[in-house]
């Protein structure tokens, strides 16, 4: 079984998994040699079903195993692993040149999925810029163990110690390691993903960031009222609703409603994109009965 890939936008990954964390501590990522898949299934709330093109987030992808397409499911905290990716696109974001590289390796009989980040040039001087020294060892490594987060460090001079960091005039090179569970292809055969009926509506979405404002301002206008009224009860709480609708139109509306009130924003002339035929049942007919044409 071997994986190994270039992250080709390290930022963006980073974003994926905080996202992702907020759901759930872990995910099942599927990879194979066609796509990457995002699974979050938590005891309570929404699920996760995101499915990537490898071209998106990796490049020079290697991947091989004993199973069909090369599949590999792998079990992985998402904690540590969105704490690697910060911890270092911020240790190298300084620097003119980096890569960063995900390969699943094994220590001690344990499954490990290794995020290695190899600067090319010198960094960019700046205030806050701190410059280790490979033959000292460092006052504060910034190395947190919690959450099963397990560094591992290669030094040109001498044995491993502290956090995974190799040094020279020109190169760095910081290793950390998140284990891993790799998952048997029969403890996932039956898990797939609910099907959803047909969409009445495409719709391209508004700003995100509008989107997130707005219904950040209607959570904090719904729970104060929730509370106010439930009293010792609960039935006030499940009783709020979140609406969102769209038209063939181009209008969207997003609302929260409550037992004391109703609120809503709506947009207009956004754009209902043209059905690809290939993506609809029937094909050019189904586009032409479709409910949104």
């Amino acid at each position: 079984m071997r994986f190994r890939a270039n992250i080709r936008d390290d930022a963006t990954f980073a974003k994926l998994t905080g996202s992702l964390l907020l759901l759930s501590k872990v995910v099942w990522i599927r990879l194979d040699n066609d796509q990457v898949r995002f699974t979050v299934i938590p005891e309570r709330g929404s699920q996760v079903w995101a499915v990537l093109s490898i071209g998106s987030i990796f490049h020079d992808y290697v991947i091989q195993s004993a199973t069909a397409n090369n599949t590999i499911n792998l079990q992985v905290p998402l904690a540590p692993l969105n704490r690697a990716l910060r911890s270092a696109f911020n240790a190298f974001s300084s620097f003119s040149a980096y890569t960063a590289s995900l390969r699943l390796t094994k220590k001690d009989n344990i499954p490990l999925l290794s995020l290695t980040m190899i600067t090319d040039t010198l960094p960019s001087f700046r205030p806050s810029t701190v410059l280790l020294d490979p033959d000292h060892e460092p006052s504060d490594p910034g190395h947190d163990t919690a959450g099963g987060n397990d560094d591992s460090v290669s030094s040109a001079d001498g044995p491993p110690r502290g956090p995974a960091l190799q040094s020279n005039a020109l190169e760095t090179t910081i290793t950390q390691s998140v284990p891993v569970t790799v998952l048997a292809p029969a403890s996932v055969a039956n898990i797939h993903e609910p099907r959803c009926r047909e969409p009445d509506v495409h719709i391209l979405l508004p700003p995100l960031l509008q989107l997130k404002a707005i219904s950040e301002r209607f959570t904090r206008l719904a729970l104060p009222t929730a509370k106010g009224n439930a009293n010792a009860s609960s039935d006030a709480t499940s009783s709020t609703r979140l609406i969102i609708s769209a038209s063939p139109h181009g209008e969207l509306k997003l609302g929260v409603q409550t037992s004391a009130l109703k609120i809503e924003s709506k947009w207009s002339n956004l754009t209902n994109p043209e059905l690809d035929p290939e993506m609809v049942d029937g094909g050019e007919e189904g586009v032409r009965e479709h409910a949104s044409t």
